[in-house]
């Protein structure tokens, strides 16, 4: 399976930059012994409004990929429900999948037209530079707990 983190806007440098760098290459090296194959993270141009940026979000989507949504309405997940969600999305087939993270205005209609499921980090409202680092490292997380190793310690 590959994961893919498509997200509106790009992070340039800085700490968030660098959090996310860690974390997928920390996923990187683990994925294959977990049946994740490739791991990318990349921005669709922000702007125009969430009609605009969904567009570009769904546009950048692997026909056939399997799809959720940061949302903040979303499920609220630990991160062994995660880490089950992840392993069943791979054990059921799925080639791709993707995390969607719109803009300020949330998801636009050609995302939220997809039926994705819905994933939260909670009820507050999250900067999107920190969604992406939190995302990264909880994924990172779950495949250290698919993997068995002393990462996650709760």
């Amino acid at each position: 399976m590959r994961l893919h983190i498509i997200a509106v806007g790009a992070l340039k440098r800085g700490p968030e930059r660098e959090l996310v760098a860690d974390y997928l290459s920390r996923l990187r090296r683990i994925g294959p012994s977990i049946g994740i194959q490739n791991v990318v993270e990349y921005g669709a141009r922000a702007g125009g409004g969430s009609a605009a940026e969904a567009e570009r979000l769904a546009g950048r989507i692997p026909g056939g990929a399997s799809v959720i949504t940061l949302d903040e309405g979303g499920d609220l997940l630990s991160s062994k429900d995660l880490a089950r969600l992840l392993a069943q999305r791979r054990d059921g087939g799925a080639g791709d999948l993707c995390f969607l993270i719109g803009g300020a205005e949330g998801h636009g209609p050609a995302v939220t037209g997809l039926g994705a499921s819905k994933l939260a980090f909670g009820p507050q409202t999250w900067p999107h530079k920190l969604v992406r680092v939190m995302l990264c490292e909880q994924l990172y997380r779950a495949g250290t707990l698919l993997l068995g190793t002393p990462y996650h310690k709760a």
